[in-house]
């Protein structure tokens, strides 16, 4: 009987260790999902791109939080999409891709407020970051915050003089913060990029060219 038990405990050992190796995912099995899940989204099946990822999923994996949040956002499951991002922002808080990642789904779902944070938490990390500048100030200008916006588009338009986006954005901020004379030299400008610019020409109107 006694000898019958260990037999017994010894069988429960083996399978749960067999158990255990069969759900080990190795580097080896991480590099085979990613390859498959690449080749599927280059043929357009998002499904088995996910799907394979799923096999490996890792909770504790940024790249494959990543990744997911990118692919559910390609098949606009953006709830989804936005988790994903949200654990791969969890697991590096001091990176900037995931953050740029989770705005694509929340712009989607005008989750206005969200894109913000985001965008704001960035700036925390990378201050001079022209595109996220940009964006936020297109934030506050919808918003008609014209004063907020305004310090945005500064910034970029500091790093790039002659950058057309933010040049012609400061310059309608300039309008209605009634600095005629500052849009007025910024829609100049914007006209030197972009020489029929209709935007910039209505700019010139309002100022009284």
């Amino acid at each position: 009987m006694e000898t019958m038990k260990k037999i017994i405990v010894a069988l429960m050992l083996c399978v749960i260790t067999t158990a255990q190796a069969q759900t080990t995912t190795t580097q080896t099995d991480l590099q085979t999902a990613f390859k498959y899940s690449y080749a599927c989204e280059a043929a357009g099946n998002y499904t088995d791109a996910i799907g394979y990822l799923t096999k490996v999923y890792d909770e504790k994996s940024y790249e494959i939080n990543l990744r997911l949040g990118w692919l559910n956002y390609a098949t606009k499951n953006c709830p989804t999409s936005i988790s994903y991002y949200q654990k791969a922002i969890d697991l590096r808080p001091y990176g900037i891709e995931a953050r740029l990642g989770y705005v694509k789904p929340a712009s989607a779902l005008e989750k206005w407020d969200d894109v913000l944070a985001q965008y704001e938490a960035i700036l925390k990390i990378d201050p001079q970051n022209s595109t996220v500048n940009y964006y936020t100030g297109m934030i506050y200008y919808n918003r008609k915050d014209y004063l907020k916006a305004a310090g945005y588009f500064e910034k970029v338009v500091n790093l790039y003089p002659f950058d057309y986006n933010s040049s012609l954005m400061l310059g309608w901020c300039d309008v209605f913060l009634g600095k005629m004379s500052d849009a007025k030299i910024l829609f100049q400008k914007v006209l030197l990029y972009s020489p029929s610019d209709a935007s910039a020409l209505d700019g010139l109107k309002r100022v009284g060219q």
